[in-house]
């Protein structure tokens, strides 16, 4: 336990922060893996913008991914507060430590391939959820996070707008290239109500590091921040 307070610490995290970024990043992989991908729900973001490019113009899908990560993790290291590179890597092998275990068990969920419109309501649900204790902690498991970060603190967008501009943006480019209609409009609505659960996790849960405090200190931390 000591240990572990300590790795908090030097994350600039409480350990209940800790808790929840794991937790989060479980929330996300268990989405993907479970409702998402059986129900071939399309992503946007980073993920949807891999696929576009590769259904443009037929570049390497798994190279893109690398080098577009690694870009806006760049970016995040210049842009974001000190201390971001960490929670960072810590939140990215977590999520994909998450996903393996997950394949690993295998589906535990019937498919909802059929009843797109369902996968798309509780992925959304489950997918803003995880992220938005992720993102509130201070943590990104991938580019999407990075760029909502980013645009979050270098525009006047919320966070929740942030996602939501940057996957509507490629949503929209992906279906003058390639993506049909029907799937357009699940995966708009599941990217619609993930926004919002993350703005709802930004609005109502304290900063990172605050969550053990007393309320007085509470208060005072978040001042010192502001």
């Amino acid at each position: 336990m000591q240990l572990l307070r300590r790795f908090a610490a030097w994350m600039n995290l409480s350990v209940l922060d800790l808790f929840l970024m794991v937790l989060g990043n479980l929330t996300m992989a268990f989405a993907l893996y479970n409702i998402h991908m059986p129900s071939r729900i399309t992503e946007g973001g980073v993920l949807g913008g891999v696929v576009l490019l590769n259904k443009a113009f037929g570049l390497d899908p798994a190279m893109l991914s690398i080098v577009l990560d690694f870009t806006l993790y760049g970016l995040g290291i210049l842009l974001l507060e000190r201390g971001f590179l960490k929670k960072a890597v810590f939140s990215t092998l977590s999520y994909a430590t998450s996903l393996k275990i997950f394949s690993a068990i295998g589906p535990v969920l019937p498919s909802l391939e059929n009843a797109p419109y369902l996968a798309a309501i509780v992925g959304g649900l489950l997918l803003g959820a995880g992220c938005g204790l992720v993102v509130t902690r201070g943590g990104a498991a991938g580019g999407d996070d990075c760029l909502a970060l980013i645009l979050k603190k270098r525009t006047s967008l919320s966070l929740s707008g942030a996602y939501f501009i940057s996957d509507a943006v490629v949503l929209g480019l992906s279906f003058f290239v390639y993506l049909p209609a029907q799937n357009l409009l699940w995966s708009f609505l599941t990217t619609l109500i993930s926004s919002f659960v993350v703005g709802q996790f930004e609005l109502r849960l304290p900063k990172s590091g605050t969550l053990a405090l007393p309320m007085k200190q509470r208060t005072d931390a978040s001042n010192a921040r502001a």
